[in-house]
């Protein structure tokens, strides 16, 4: 009886990692209702005026002209339909824009890294802050991203929602033909927002009407 039940259980252990992976994935396009935090709600809600903020916060002081250079990167009312992001790796370039402190810069700009989309979820594979988490139908031209942050040398992040400081909520955005961004309105440390510039690789492929 007790090797039945061992063979029996054992039979089953590629259906419950099936099982589990599934549960990382978005069950319907509005559970993340269900999932997100209160304190990023509020985030969420606010996303616009902290973006202001730090575009405010870095013309002050004297990135006027960096920021222009970006074009609609930058531009909080720049985003189009069909935000969808094709499955494959992008080339991904953080700006960090506005300060929480009263020193420090307002504008930071980091070197390309290289980002991961499939199965619905966005991962940023390499430098010192990494993103990780799940993306939902948010609006016609917007996806909402919630994830966490891997910071250093740590193999991954925490799952969303357990560890406030670590928690992330983002926007994604497709600006022009080929060409997102994922939007993360005041993180935990250091800025007002964060922008991620995605440009796909060879590997991922655009989805119908998403070229205009």
């Amino acid at each position: 009886m007790r090797a039945t039940h061992l063979l029996a259980f054992v039979a089953s252990l590629p259906l419950v990692a099936s099982v589990a992976w599934a549960a990382k994935r978005p069950p319907s396009p509005t559970a993340w209702r269900l999932v997100i935090t209160e304190a990023d709600r509020s985030r969420l809600r606010n996303w616009r005026d902290a973006w202001v903020l730090g575009l405010d916060q870095a013309r002050a002081a004297g990135q006027s002209a960096a920021i222009a250079d970006e074009g609609a990167l930058l531009d909080p009312d720049a985003g189009l339909e069909n935000p969808i992001l094709p499955d494959g790796d992008y080339e991904c370039r953080t700006i960090k824009i506005g300060r929480k402190a009263a020193t420090g810069s307002a504008f930071s700009v980091y070197p390309a890294a290289t980002c991961r989309v499939g199965a619905g979820r966005f991962i940023k594979l390499d430098g010192p802050q990494r993103p990780s988490g799940t993306l939902w139908p948010f609006d016609p031209t917007r996806l909402i991203f919630l994830g966490a942050m891997a910071l250093g040398d740590e193999p991954r992040a925490l799952d969303y929602g357990r560890d406030h400081d670590r928690d992330v909520i983002g926007l994604v955005e497709r600006i022009g033909p080929h060409r997102w961004r994922l939007v993360l309105p005041q993180p935990i440390w250091e800025s007002q927002t964060d922008v991620i510039e995605l440009l796909p690789k060879t590997n991922a492929v655009t989805p119908p009407g998403g070229g205009g």
